[in-house]
């Protein structure tokens, strides 16, 4: 199994981009002009104060609790040099980066593969040290409870949980980046999502202050860019976040209208609450390939474990993409149909 595969991977010039989960049209004017005068500075080497200051109020935590990353999926990396787990489990399906870094780094690890339908998740061993899981959960866009994620935290263990997604949820309402009373919580947040940065890697993490230490002991000088700091500010700010919420609450309306439209024969697995929805779907590497040969981009599936071929993972987009996407999928499903059946 490629553990490096990644949407990006299924992108070609003149496709119609359902595989990577960043959000369309982004990034807004303001933003833009903010990184703009980034790179006017960038001269001088990054001060990362302001920007963690920003983020630390953000959450309402203390500075020395916040770790700036370049990308979320540094933070994957650090925990793999500064740690030794002795029992260290995935809860997959989940975005690969975390265990591709542990086996990277040498460390024994298992996997916890929830069960379909719903992918639910459930009792860890009691004796795992570290414990790895997302929430929302890429690639089945399941929003855990907060409350079944936070049981799991424990003494000598470290609990990561990723949530790069958590913003694309209107209110974060299982959300854990507040929660300081639990031991050895590590939240990975990420703004390549919603503000349209994954080629500036730019993200965080939020944990104790002594595991945050810890994990930055591993980083080089200068991890993050100036530009990635100054968004990390801008980002931040109420505004910022009252635009991010707005987001969310549009993209749920997104969601229901591409659901809506998705032909016979496409199964909808589990409860997507996130910014991607699973399908599955019979002969899934020919309606992959199929999809190409009609323009759509889409996430294949079998690179994530526990998941086979038949799932597609495709990415909210506005109403009339998805509604040309679900007929394009009709016409791979039945060829005999008419497009205005799946109207």
């Amino acid at each position: 199994m490629n553990l490096d595969f990644h949407g990006d991977d299924e992108l070609a010039p003149g496709l119609v981009d359902l595989a990577v989960n960043v959000r369309a049209g982004t990034p807004p004017e303001w933003l833009r002009a903010a990184l703009h005068d980034a790179v006017d500075a960038s001269a001088a080497y990054p001060d990362p104060r302001p920007a963690r200051a920003a983020v630390a109020r953000a959450h309402g935590r203390p500075e020395d609790e916040v770790l700036l990353t370049a990308g979320a999926a540094e933070t994957f990396v650090l925990v793999a040099r500064a740690l030794r787990p002795r029992r260290a489990v995935v809860v997959h399906p989940s975005f690969t980066e975390p265990e591709a870094a542990l086996r990277a780094a040498g460390h024994p690890l298992e996997r916890l593969l929830l069960d379909p339908p719903g992918y639910r998740l459930r009792a860890v061993p009691e004796d795992a040290d570290l414990v790895v899981l997302g929430n929302p959960t890429n690639p089945t866009s399941v929003l855990h409870p907060a409350a079944d994620i936070a049981a799991l935290a424990r003494p000598e263990r470290v609990l990561l949980v990723d949530e790069a997604f958590a913003d694309t949820v209107p209110g974060e309402p299982e959300s854990l980046a507040a929660r300081r009373d639990l031991p050895g919580l590590l939240v990975v947040r990420s703004l390549t999502k919603t503000w349209g940065l994954a080629g500036l890697r730019v993200g965080y993490a939020l944990g104790p202050a002594d595991l945050i230490a810890r994990l930055a002991a591993q980083q080089p000088h200068w991890p993050v860019s100036t530009p990635a700091l100054a968004a990390l500010v801008a980002c931040s700010t109420p505004a910022a976040r009252a635009e991010a919420e707005a987001a969310a609450v549009e993209l749920e309306s997104a969601r229901k209208a591409l659901l809506a439209a998705l032909p016979p024969g496409v199964e909808v697995v589990a409860d997507p609450r996130s910014s991607f929805v699973l399908l599955r779907v019979p002969d899934g590497a020919r309606v992959r390939a199929a999809l190409r040969e009609a323009g759509f981009a889409v996430r294949r599936g079998d690179t994530f474990p526990g998941l086979s071929p038949d799932h597609l993972r495709v990415a909210v987009r506005d109403p009339e993409t998805s509604r040309a996407f679900a007929e394009a999928l009709a016409g791979i499903l039945d060829p005999t149909a008419s497009p205005e059946e799946f109207r």
